[in-house]
């Protein structure tokens, strides 16, 4: 009686299946697979579909919708009536007026003009604006000299220097296109260096560990590294450069798509004054374009939201 007491004991299959470890349960023969549960946290469920926060995929010529919905919506108010021929002239006005004067030759000769001018500005804005700020951006001395006067420039605006400009200058070519480089200066300037100052100082460590010489350190980390302001600045100096030409024209020019507007302000000639703006607009639209398609392709190694 005695032995059959303290004989070896035999366990119930629910005796172990309850004493298994609590992070491997072991499921009874025969049961059906539970489904899987959730995944631990912070993994991301495979088959969910993920959410789109950014812009969206780019359609080809995209940016032109914005100016062709303008341009529908004032052919419509002039079609409609709602506009004063006397005050804002229809567009098929201004198309009759802009074929007028491609057959006499008044707007191609003053758009070559124009366009020397801008280009000048902008060539001389955008050499003195880098060269000021690699100065001081890689240089302690270049800063305190150079970074006073060009903030200083910032604060006063181009209209303000017209009257000084001409004294020294004259009214001739050389005051216009020194207004024009200077406001592009100023805006490639102040980009370049924000963004050479923001380079990562590791980066300059690691070079001078590698024992980089000058010009491969400018080469391999200030260039990458100031690309991206430069090319905001040089966007900025665009179109300063356009504004800046709209105000040299019309003060004593005798040529030049502003000049052919100041000219038409005398005489009521509305047509003729929109399409001086509707060329102002082309070419403002089209630099910008060129400087962003340069800008992808030189920045390609981004990924930003612009695509």
């Amino acid at each position: 009686m005695s032995g059959a007491l303290t004989g070896p004991r035999v366990r119930a299959p629910e005796t172990e299946a309850a004493e298994q470890p609590t992070g491997t349960p072991v499921a009874p023969p025969g049961a059906p697979a539970e489904p899987p549960g959730p995944p631990p946290p912070g993994r991301r469920p495979v088959n969910r579909r993920t959410r789109r926060l950014g812009p969206g995929r780019g359609v080809p010529f995209g940016r032109l919708l914005g100016p062709a919905l303008l341009i529908a919506v004032w052919w419509a108010a002039s079609a409609g009536g709602f506009l004063d021929p006397r005050i804002l002239s229809g567009p098929d006005a201004v198309i009759a007026t802009a074929a007028e004067l491609v057959e006499d030759g008044r707007l191609q000769g003053n758009v070559l003009v124009s366009l020397q001018r801008a280009g000048l500005g902008l060539l001389f804005g955008v050499i003195v604006g880098v060269a000021a700020a690699v100065l001081a951006g890689l240089s302690r001395t270049g800063e305190y000299l150079v970074d006073g006067p060009f903030q200083i420039k910032r604060a006063i605006p181009s209209l303000a220097m017209l009257p000084l400009l001409i004294l020294w200058l004259g009214i001739g070519e050389q005051m216009k296109v020194t207004v024009i480089a200077l406001g592009v200066a100023v805006n490639m300037y102040i980009n370049t260096y924000a963004s050479l100052t923001s380079i990562d100082n590791r980066h300059v460590e690691l070079a001078e560990v590698l024992g980089l010489s000058r010009r491969r350190f400018l080469r391999k980390v200030v260039l990458p590294g100031s690309l991206p302001g430069f090319f905001v600045g040089l966007r900025l100096g665009v179109t300063s450069a356009w504004l800046g030409l709209i105000v040299v024209e019309q003060i004593n020019a005798t040529s030049g798509i502003g000049y052919m507007m100041f000219q038409a302000q005398q005489y009521a000639q509305s047509d003729v004054i929109i399409v001086g703006l509707v060329a102002y607009g082309i070419f403002g639209f089209s630099s910008d374009a060129l400087v962003r398609a340069i800008e992808r392709r030189a920045l390609s190694w981004r990924r930003t939201l612009a695509g």
